[in-house]
């Protein structure tokens, strides 16, 4: 008879959990970052607010993005105008719009993953799936598994409302799923749309103008697995440790879920709380590995905003080209909360083929992925990268 252990040990996977594929998708509406105050302005009705139009495109300006992926178009937007003033109940008109939409996006995602993973849907074991707002029963995962047509006895998670640092905390998740379940492969679905939180302008609530000029709508999904079988699957990371840090006393509400949707509540010292707390995350981090030359890892960072990325940056002494492709996911979309970092993976080899280098981490076998959130929260995640194949 076998113990305990014997019959846990085979359980288990041998080797880390790796990144397998990567897909991702956004609505095809966008919007230049140089247009949006006017047509922002216009569509809820806000042109005589002549003094705050002024100060949301300054907003807008310092934010360092080009342009953003919207579901909510215009049409939409005069369909349902209890969403263009700020205060008005309008929760049950965004909550249709996320149930319906979001898996949608999601799956757009997930196929561009599965795709790349060049594996039958059928060895997928399990699906989580992340977005901020789509609340149903069931839920968000039901309908992606769904789509998709999964096998019935995949095992679904769904979590919602767990803020901009959720990439890495789903990550981790699909991490030890795979580690535990010997050949288990983790379909990890991020969906966001910001139906949920777009409102009108307030004189009153600026925080809520930030959150205006930073959101944008987006999908990303990876298939996780360990143990490859390089006959047929392609790692691309692994994902080898990860931590959580709750910087004590910073909680405060971010966001609320009330009649009129989902509010902002940004800390104006969120910049210097993370770049203060970052380095200790790392060092318990990288301790194990003898890495403590920051400058010596790949960087896939939320981009929350460039005041962050600043700070932590001068804070940790990076050269300049560390955030570059956080810079420019940043730039080309917005703040995609739980979606941007996974699509900075893909941008990230992507990079280093066009460089000709000889790892997804652009020539570096080491890097970090870190998120941050309410709570507040910061997660991170080291990767280590994988020989690309030309």
């Amino acid at each position: 008879m076998e113990s305990i252990q014997q019959i846990r040990d085979a359980q288990r996977a041998v080797g880390p959990a790796c990144i397998l594929g990567i897909g991702k998708a956004h609505p095809p509406n966008y919007i230049f970052q140089k247009d949006y105050p006017d047509y922002y302005f216009r569509v809820t009705n806000s042109e005589h607010k002549v003094e705050l139009k002024e100060k949301f495109k300054r907003i807008c300006e310092k934010t360092m993005i080009t342009k953003r992926h919207f579901y909510l178009t215009e049409e939409i937007l005069k369909a349902n105008p209890s969403m263009l003033t700020y205060g008005e109940p309008s929760h049950d008109a965004r909550r249709a719009m996320t149930i319906e939409y979001v898996p949608k996006l999601g799956v757009e995602a997930a196929e561009g993953a599965l795709k790349e993973w060049g594996q039958p849907k059928s060895k997928i074991t399990h699906l989580i799936v992340y977005t901020t707002l789509a609340l149903s029963m069931p839920g968000t995962d039901y309908e992606i598994a769904k789509l998709l047509k999964l096998d019935p006895s995949v095992h679904r998670m769904v979590l919602y409302l767990v803020g901009c640092h959720a990439g890495p905390h789903i990550l981790k998740h699909a991490k030890d799923i795979v580690e535990n379940n010997k050949g288990a492969r983790v379909l990890v679905v991020c969906s966001e749309i910001t139906a949920v939180n777009f409102h009108g302008p307030s004189e009153n609530h600026i925080d809520s103008l930030v959150g205006q000029a930073l959101f944008g709508d987006g999908a990303a999904a990876v298939v996780v697995g360990a143990d490859p079988d390089l006959s047929i699957e392609r790692p691309l990371f692994q994902l080898v440790h990860a931590i959580q840090a709750t910087i004590p006393d910073t909680a405060g509400p971010a966001s609320e879920i009330i009649e009129m949707g989902q509010t902002f509540h940004l800390r104006r010292d969120l910049p210097f709380f993370v770049s203060k707390n970052v380095e200790e995350c790392l060092v318990k981090a990288f301790k194990p590995i003898g890495i403590s030359d920051w400058n010596k890892l790949f960087w896939i960072a939320h981009n929350g905003g460039p005041a962050v990325l600043d700070q932590t940056e001068a804070e940790l002494g990076l050269n300049k080209d560390k955030l570059e492709v956080t810079r420019h996911v940043l730039s080309e979309y917005g703040n995609m909360a739980s979606v941007g970092v996974i699509i900075m993976m893909d941008e990230m080899r992507k990079k280093a083929l066009k460089e000709g280098k000889a790892t997804t981490g652009l020539g570096l076998d080491w890097g970090v992925m870190f998120g941050f959130g309410p709570g507040m929260t910061i997660e991170t995640l080291v990767l280590r990268s994988v020989a690309l194949e030309a």
